[in-house]
């Protein structure tokens, strides 16, 4: 299921002076005292994910920073005990440890990626504590009754994601007939990209190459001559972070331009500056353009984020799925304190499973497989030096359209 633009307008303009004040990032309350609560996590600030883990760093940062501006949680301030994971599943998992046992945090909120949030996972569980987390990709693993997504792909990405861009596609003037897969070993994006090849066939397409990689590889020499070989009209890259932007580095090479292609989960800042990333596609559930800016939250943190990372020297300043999905945890992990006046972890998970909670890519619910509820899945591209969402059409921004060759 995909949010409806018009409903999501709706309910941004239904907005009253309340219910806005009741939202993050809306207004600024008494100044908070006493013991702060902790939320603790951990990042990867070293490592092949230490690129994507500096957005959600600086998101962590902006929200926290105004949380305590309007009065914290329960009157309290809030500090976040953030720990660097270097980008390892095992150092995730001993760093978790170390926050609910040595640190006595309050409240945990998820690494960035999958392996690690499973890590992180299994230790909430061990300590029934609830864990918020916003970028898990294999929801069938997400077994532990109190952890939550922020990561709004539905329970079934594997599938609704490939069908997503396929059905876009087919609506070009030229629909791709023969399509390449290729994709890291990396736990999520490899299971999106084998269902991938499984939407391909169903829809009656040739897959006329598919190559894996393993996790951390430097060389894509060999992978982008095949790719050369092959000449498919779309190029499905099952890739995380920066190997996406190393791939197309090593198609330049040898003089080879894919005519359409896709990346699953790209560094957004890196690739949209590389110029030979020009009319990438990647998917997304929020960008910092209209209809999406239309939300007033959602306003204010892209002119935040711009401000703090041009400061930080990021590669991109503009908020985009990793920031907005950082941000939305925040907010579930807002929301759960404050509807029940209460730290615990028990309660908090009960009433997630039974309540929404607006966030900036839309309402998320958390009552499917998983804990996950509607896929909020679009399809933005690379124009002109920029993200621009152009599918579904009701979400593109403004005078955007998908671009094909």
């Amino acid at each position: 299921m995909t949010i409806d633009r018009r409903a999501f307008l709706a309910a941004v303009s239904a907005m009253g002076a309340g219910a806005i004040a009741s939202n993050a990032f809306a207004q600024s309350g008494g100044k908070p005292s006493g013991e702060p609560i902790r939320i603790g996590g951990t990042l990867a600030m070293t490592g092949p994910l230490a690129s994507t883990g500096l957005v959600h760093k600086l998101t962590g940062e902006i929200y926290v920073d105004d949380l305590n501006e309007r009065g914290g949680l329960l009157g309290r301030p809030v500090e976040w005990i953030l720990k660097d994971d270097q980008s390892k599943p095992d150092v995730a998992r001993t760093l978790y440890e170390q926050l609910v046992t040595a640190d006595k945090v309050d409240l945990l909120i998820g690494p960035y990626a999958t392996g690690n949030i499973l890590s992180a996972m299994g230790v909430a569980q061990r300590y029934n504590k609830m864990l918020v987390h916003h970028t898990f990709g294999i929801p069938k693993l997400a077994k532990y009754e109190r952890q939550f997504p922020a990561w709004s792909l539905g329970p079934d990405p594997e599938t609704t994601t490939p069908t997503l861009l396929l059905d876009m596609m087919a609506q070009s003037p030229n629909p791709p007939k023969r399509i390449a897969v290729v994709t890291s070993k990396f736990p999520s994006v490899h299971f999106v990209s084998l269902g991938a090849r499984d939407v391909i066939k169903s829809k009656g397409l040739e897959e006329v190459l598919f190559l894996e990689w393993d996790f951390g590889n430097r060389d894509y020499s060999p992978i982008a001559g095949r790719i050369k070989e092959a000449d498919p009209d779309l190029l499905w890259v099952g890739g995380l972070g920066l190997e996406g932007v190393m791939l197309l580095d090593a198609l330049k090479k040898i003089d080879y331009r894919p005519r359409n292609h896709f990346h699953l989960y790209p560094a957004p800042g890196p690739m949209v500056k590389a110029p030979e990333a020009d009319g990438a596609l990647a998917l997304t559930v929020f960008e910092a353009h209209p209809p999406f800016t239309d939300n007033p939250v959602a306003a204010k943190f892209v002119k935040e984020y711009a401000e703090r990372a041009t400061k930080a020297n990021l590669p991109d300043t503009a908020v985009e799925v990793q920031a907005a999905a950082s941000f939305s945890a925040w907010q579930i992990i807002e929301a759960a304190v404050k509807a029940n006046n209460s730290l615990d972890d028990e309660k908090l998970a009960t009433w997630l499973r039974s309540n929404t909670v607006e966030s900036i890519q839309g309402k998320l619910r958390f009552n499917e497989r998983g804990n996950f509820g509607d896929d909020l899945g679009r399809i933005k591209q690379v124009q002109d030096g920029k993200w621009l969402t152009v599918w579904p059409t009701d979400w593109a921004a403004p005078g955007a359209t998908l671009r094909t060759k």
